[in-house]
Formats: C-alpha cells, structure tokens, sequence
C-alpha cells in the first residue's frame, strides 16, 4: 500500500507531470498526487526534519510513477541514461524513488541548483563542473540531507533518490493509485 505524501506533513508538491510543465509538454497522470511505499516515507520524512532543522523544506515533483506513465516518458526523452526502461521495471514504478529540490522555509523559493528539474543535460549531474558553486552546495547540502535519511542518489540528476533496496519492490500501475480523497 503506498503512503501519499501530503502538504499537511510539510512537503511543497509540484507533480509536474499532472500538468503540461514536464518535458514531455502534456499531462501524463490523471491525479496530481504523490505516493511512496511506507518505507520510502518514513525517510522521507526523516529528510523533511533535517531540512526544517535548518531553516528549509522540501519539495516534491515526482514520486510513485505507475508504469504506464514510464512509458509516455521512456518515448518522449532521447538519451535513455535520464529515464529507466519500463520493462525492467524502473524505481518510480515502484514506488521507492522521488524526485525532489529544497526551498526556503520562509518564501518557498526553490534553491539554485543550477539546472531545472527533470533538465536532460550534463549539468543535471551531481558535481558537475560547469554549475556554479554556490548551485553546487545546494545540491552537495540536498545530497547530504537525502543521504541521511537513507536515501540513495542518481548521479546524472540532481533530484533523483530512491532507496538502495528498491529493486526488491515490484512495480505497480496506475491501478494503485486510487481514485477516492487520499
């Protein structure tokens, strides 16, 4: 059963691919909602205290992805190192995987990190040497928050954590995202 992460528990959510603002330029889920498994959560939120400890928030883009929805992107995005193939299954579809940046606790604003989310370029990598500096210690300061809450990174995208065991969880479709309130 996956856990939605809500605004109530002090998460900012942006579901970019419940809108148009994706890279694929149109909707590919029906609901603008974000699901992990239990587990998942709970680091999660082990994530969102660290970040409040330091005057911060977290906000979300993506998380659960059924695996009809990695097939709309699997075919929108050229360079298959950005997006897992869905007959493998993918960490998203199963529900061990989100995608997320930090904010200003105060104004909400997103911290530089020197590329856009979900940018299918270089400089989407961790360390990447033509971000700035002051955009890497966002992301070195996101990577250490993740990580403490025993989170895994992508190294070809900033945003991107799952957890190390998330292979061990099947994938699911979108049958498991339900339809009454959350």
């Amino acid at each position: 059963m996956l856990k939605p992460i809500t605004e109530a528990e002090g998460f900012l959510l942006d579901i970019r691919y419940a809108t148009p603002d994706n890279l694929t330029g149109r909707p590919i889920y029906a609901r603008p909602v974000a699901m992990l498994l239990p587990l998942a959560h709970g680091r999660l939120l082990r994530a969102r205290d660290q970040a409040a400890a330091l005057g911060l928030r977290i906000k979300v883009f993506d998380a659960f992805r059924p695996i009809q929805a990695q097939w709309a992107l699997w075919h929108a995005v050229e360079d298959k190192r950005f997006v897992s193939d869905p007959r493998t299954g993918g960490v998203h579809p199963r529900g061990a995987a989100v995608d997320l940046t930090l904010c200003d606790a105060a104004t909400g604003a997103e911290l530089p990190m020197g590329t856009g989310f979900d940018a299918v370029q270089p400089e989407s990598a961790h360390a990447h040497p033509g971000v700035p500096l002051a955009d890497q210690r966002n992301r070195a300061l996101l990577l250490g928050l993740m990580v403490g809450a025993g989170w895994q990174p992508y190294l070809l995208e900033w945003w991107h954590y799952q957890l190390p065991e998330a292979r061990d969880f099947p994938p699911l479709d979108a049958s498991a995202v339900p339809t009454g309130p959350l």
